[in-house]
């Protein structure tokens, strides 16, 4: 069995977005070994003056995003709907031609944790309507085993020898998105499809994986580890670690961004800030 290589690891960058909420940022744009993601945000805080002021209105057009939450909550506002994701949601958002909305922390709330994860749309769907879904945690499958603890959130995984579907199995380039407790000496393995991008982004303790140029390679909280397209993805923790593992097919388009806006080029960009300055994004 071809097992996959540790090419990378990012380090998450602070960073301030929406009102004034402090999050940790890995910027994925420009990396083709993440493409087709684009970016991942992790807000973790027991100050609500972290996060309390949330994202008033904005835009979005050309992606899809994820948010998780692990603990805490947020309402979110748009395409004239309203909902809220509680402790283990996910709310999926395609924005497509475009949408402009809010999401702010429930107030009841003292503590958050979770992540935003942008999925780049391929050129022939970012114009596609806008489209969202809420799914609470009961509707996620938690598989444990005696090795690990997962929340299947997206796509098909193998599990303890089954198969598990993520509530949200219709993601742009067949992505798949799954949050991995690996338990003290624990290892997890999965056959990702040739070709698939495959990103770790560890969260918390430190996960092992084959290295690049020694047998094992080492990843801690607040790095993504990017890997080779091919074989088996193979991780391991000596005391205990949890990381997001994502994968999904590159598009190998050109991509173009402004802020909310990722296209693929810049006449588009151009274009969407255009239609949001007079009014024609969708709300």
């Amino acid at each position: 069995m071809t097992v996959r290589i540790l090419e990378s690891v990012l380090t998450a960058q602070d960073a301030m977005d929406g009102a004034g909420v402090k999050i940790k940022r890995h910027s994925l744009v420009q990396r083709s070994l993440a493409d087709p993601f684009l970016l991942l945000d992790e807000i973790k805080s027991d100050d609500a003056q972290d996060f309390i002021a949330g994202f008033p209105p904005h835009p979005h057009r050309g992606i899809e995003t994820l948010t998780y939450m692990r603990k805490g909550g947020i309402r979110h506002d748009h395409m004239g709907n309203q909902g809220e994701v509680l402790s283990g949601g996910v709310q999926w958002m395609r924005a497509g031609k475009g949408v402009i909305h809010g999401e702010m922390p429930i107030k009841e709330h003292n503590t958050m944790h979770g992540f935003q994860l942008w999925i780049n749309l391929s050129k022939v769907n970012k114009m596609m309507d806008p489209d969202y879904r809420d799914v609470p945690k009961e509707e996620i499958p938690h598989v444990q085993t005696k090795d690990y603890l997962a929340h299947v959130i997206a796509g098909d995984w193998i599990l303890n020898n089954a198969v598990y579907q993520g509530p949200l199995n219709r993601l742009e380039a067949n992505a798949a998105y799954l949050d991995l407790e690996l338990e003290a000496g624990g290892v997890f393995t999965h056959d990702i499809p040739e070709g698939h991008q495959v990103l770790v982004s560890v969260y918390e303790g430190a996960v092992v994986s084959k290295g690049k140029h020694t047998d094992k390679k080492e990843v801690y909280k607040g790095q993504i580890a990017q890997f080779n397209e091919k074989g088996e993805l193979q991780l391991s923790s000596l005391e205990g670690g949890k990381a997001l593992i994502l994968h999904g097919k590159p598009h190998k388009e050109p991509v173009a961004n402004y802020g909310p806006f990722v296209m693929n080029t810049m006449d588009e960009i151009e274009q969407a800030i255009q239609d949001y300055q007079n009014g024609v994004l969708t709300d």
